[in-house]
């Protein structure tokens, strides 16, 4: 039987990974990072996502960074393993290790390399579902070159494995769908939206589950998030507004996000560089300097008493 206590909503961000100067894990910053997470009141992360540069680890520093989350967190914030492969048999065994390691949820993006017909799809994903038969598995659609997977698709997917809990669907123009997602599976696929959260204030009223951004603005998402869902729209969409430019900016290219994340992170005192692994984004001068003036503008806007946000201590040390 799937352990419902494994339940969860809210704002799940993506932790980055952090990297010393010679490009390797480091699990000091990256320990340093899901204790800004906890700290922050958030429930789930997950990693290593796209925003994890997860496409540059080895499998075994896929699992490696898993590992370090989990035993770090041992037990206070839910920790949602990425299993990604375009070969299911690689998939599937780095989930199994994930499981074993201690992972709560297990979250799978859907192979888009190149495209596919659902017929194959369908069975890639119901194989690894089957795989891990008492884990909760997240699935995440993001298709570039397409819509993401159909509703009907969906639909037989539940109904054939118990254990597929949440999906994350990251498209504009995508709350008719998510409407239709909520009724035909009754609400038991828990709905998140990705992309950074920038759709997050449309999809709320719809009735999803959560967003699954970036961490250094993710305490600030929650606040939104919580705002929305009581009913406080007006300061909800005036705080959503004032963290929109840094989030929009970011997301022009993924690589830059990278930068910008690391950025903020560094500003907000949690990391001490913004490393990433070549191939790495060389942003030019002018890219550096708005940057910064965008992640001043959200530490001051976590100082701002008007907006309610406690903002965490700055380990000033590092």
């Amino acid at each position: 039987m799937i352990n419902t206590a494994d339940e969860f909503d809210g704002v799940v961000p993506i932790i980055p990974t952090p990297f010393t100067e010679n490009e390797d894990i480091d699990d000091n910053a990256l320990r340093d990072l899901i204790d800004f997470a906890i700290a922050s009141g958030i429930k789930a992360v997950c990693l290593p996502a796209y925003a994890s540069e997860f496409y540059k680890l080895t499998d075994e520093e896929k699992l490696h960074v898993v590992k370090v989350a989990v035993d770090h967190a041992a037990g206070r914030i839910k920790i949602v393993a990425q299993s990604n492969h375009p070969s299911l048999k690689i998939a599937i065994r780095l989930a199994q290790a994930n499981v074993a390691a201690g992972a709560d949820v297990v979250s799978l993006a859907v192979p888009r390399i190149f495209s596919l017909p659902e017929n194959a799809l369908k069975a890639y994903l119901s194989e690894f579902l089957q795989s891990i038969p008492n884990t909760p598995v997240l699935i995440q659609d993001f298709n570039p070159g397409g819509s993401s997977i159909s509703v009907s698709f969906i639909k037989n997917l539940m109904d054939e494995n118990p254990n597929f809990k949440y999906l994350k669907l990251e498209e504009p123009l995508c709350a008719p769908k998510f409407d239709e997602i909520i009724k035909i599976t009754e609400g038991k696929v828990g709905l998140f939206e990705g992309w950074g959260g920038l759709y997050m204030l449309e999809l709320i009223p719809v009735g999803i589950r959560g967003v699954m951004p970036g961490l250094a603005v993710s305490d600030i998402l929650q606040r939104v998030f919580n705002l929305r869902s009581n009913g406080e729209d007006a300061k909800a969409f005036d705080l959503f507004e004032k963290v929109m430019p840094q989030i929009f900016f970011s997301l022009q290219n993924m690589e830059l996000f990278h930068y910008a994340e690391k950025e903020l992170l560094i500003a907000r005192g949690i990391l001490t560089n913004s490393i990433s692994r070549k191939a790495a984004y060389i942003p030019d001068a002018s890219s550096i300097s708005y940057i910064r003036e965008l992640n001043q503008r959200i530490i001051n806007l976590l100082h701002d008493e008007n907006y309610e946000i406690t903002p965490l201590e700055l380990n000033t040390s590092k």
